[in-house]
């Protein structure tokens, strides 16, 4: 088994410096990374937002953010390396993974690495269909295979599946009660991957599945490893049913909010059950003459994401472990910030809809306790119900579920105890230094990317 990490102490003069170098200097429009969460399937297991980057030299990293240096010493190499190819490949999310307790933040690490390997293959467009669906129904028992590898990607992540034994030694070196629920998690998404690869989204209820083979299944295979570190009560990873909520609240509002992206790449996520009562295509949505059909649309399909909060706040008032509490809310503020953006908003068939980086890193400071939380999700429901059209055909469903959550966040914030006496200034420095740090990188991505785009342009 991974032995488990210290506890690493955030220094307040670090902090200081991180969050002066990161200070805003304006409220200019940030990138669309800003979410760590997962997204999975076609998409990508990737940030709730984007842009990824292509994967830079491993030379070109450092190992961690969050780990001291007697942690990295203590690591296996092999081990090392998993946190060089988590940090490459999610630059951004692995500060999340890396701010977890013990021996948990190796288990997540080496699961988000599995995942993000499956994700791969089934990304792969080069792979024909007969031998990719046989890779990806088999995935989960190439994690005992010691030599499994393959070495005919063509996907900018592919260097997850060249080294793949590096990834399933560490993954068998985990304790069975890991191993058994990364398995298990592996071999259903793959499961459902495969099902879906020529499998259109047609009905509200398909939609309800894909989103449950590619988000929600992770939100229940992170919720059972949070209870199997015993960081988080059994009762955590028991109830799949609100950890599936937490991962399709965050894949429908990447589904909503890439619509444009998606259609103008030949991709569909959006249920034809949905869009087929305001366009004959879905591309029709687009067309500036179909405005007002587009934004019905947009906004019946906010709704069906928005019934997921009340399980949402349900889940998170359970969590007692700080920093399994601030990697499950981070993500989850920031949906249902990025929700309230797009409902109704004309630049969901126009352009990118973003979130300033300035309300990104103050979401990501305060999001540390329930009542916090309660609060965000309070403002940001509002600001929906605030937008809410007279004539809008799915009026009366929004304002009906919007009720709800008052009602749920009300009832929680009555009948829980508040997290507030559990916040330690250690926990909160390191909630304040990865926002700063996240700020960082998306200055630096958004830096990166104009950089690139001056070049073209010459």
């Amino acid at each position: 088994m991974a032995g488990a990490c210290c506890r690493c102490p955030v220094s307040l003069s670090v902090l200081k410096r991180s969050l002066s170098a990161a200070a805003p200097r304006g409220c200019g429009s940030a990138p669309r990374s800003l979410l760590p969460g997962w997204r999975l399937g076609e998409r990508g297991l990737q940030e709730v937002a984007r842009p990824s980057s292509a994967a830079r030299p491993a030379s070109s990293y450092r190992h961690t953010a969050f780990l001291c240096l007697s942690c990295q010493e203590s690591m296996t190499e092999s081990l090392r390396t998993c946190y060089l190819y988590l940090n490459q490949t999610s630059r951004s999310f692995a500060a999340v993974i890396q701010a977890l307790d013990g021996e948990l933040r190796h288990a997540v690490c080496i699961f988000y690495l599995v995942l993000r390997a499956l994700d791969t293959v089934e990304d792969d467009m080069s792979i024909p269909l007969d031998k990719k669906v046989p890779m990806l129904n088999d995935f989960h028992s190439y994690l005992y295979q010691d030599e499994w590898r393959f070495t005919e990607s063509q996907e900018k992540d592919r260097q997850v599946l060249e080294d793949f034994p590096t990834i399933s030694l560490e993954f068998r070196n985990l304790a069975q009660e890991y191993r058994d629920v990364i398995s298990d998690i592996c071999h259903r998404m793959g499961t459902g991957m495969a099902e879906f690869l020529e499998k259109k989204v047609g009905s509200m209820k398909e939609w309800d599945e894909y989103c449950h083979y590619v988000a929600g299944l992770v939100g229940i295979g992170l919720s059972q490893l949070f209870s199997a570190s015993q960081l988080e009560d059994p009762e955590v990873g028991r109830d799949t049913e609100l950890a599936n909520s937490m991962g399709l609240f965050l894949q429908k509002t990447n589904i909503i909010r890439d619509y444009l992206e998606d259609t103008q790449e030949g991709r569909a996520f959006w249920p034809q059950e949905a869009w087929s009562q305001f366009a004959g295509r879905l591309e029709d949505l687009a067309k500036p003459d179909q405005l007002e059909s587009a934004l019905s649309c947009l906004n019946l399909l906010v709704t069906d994401a928005l019934r997921h909060v009340p399980d949402v706040i349900s889940y998170l008032s359970r969590l007692r472990n700080q920093s399994v509490f601030n990697f499950c809310a981070i993500p989850q503020v920031m949906a249902i910030a990025t929700l309230s953006t797009c409902y109704n908003n004309p630049m969901v068939f126009q352009g990118v809809v973003k979130i300033r980086k300035g309300q990104a890193v103050t979401l990501m400071m305060e999001a540390t306790n329930m009542s916090a939380v309660q609060t965000i999700i309070a403002q940001h429901s509002q600001e929906i119900v605030q937008k809410v059209s007279l004539t809008d055909p799915s009026r009366d469903k929004t304002l009906h579920i919007l009720a709800l959550i008052r009602e749920r966040s009300t009832l929680s914030q009555s009948s829980l105890p508040s997290r507030t006496h559990h916040l330690s200034p250690m926990y909160l420095s390191a909630a304040m230094l990865l926002a700063a740090l996240s700020w960082q990188y998306l200055s630096t991505t958004a830096a990166q990317a104009q950089g690139t785009g001056d070049m073209q342009g010459q």
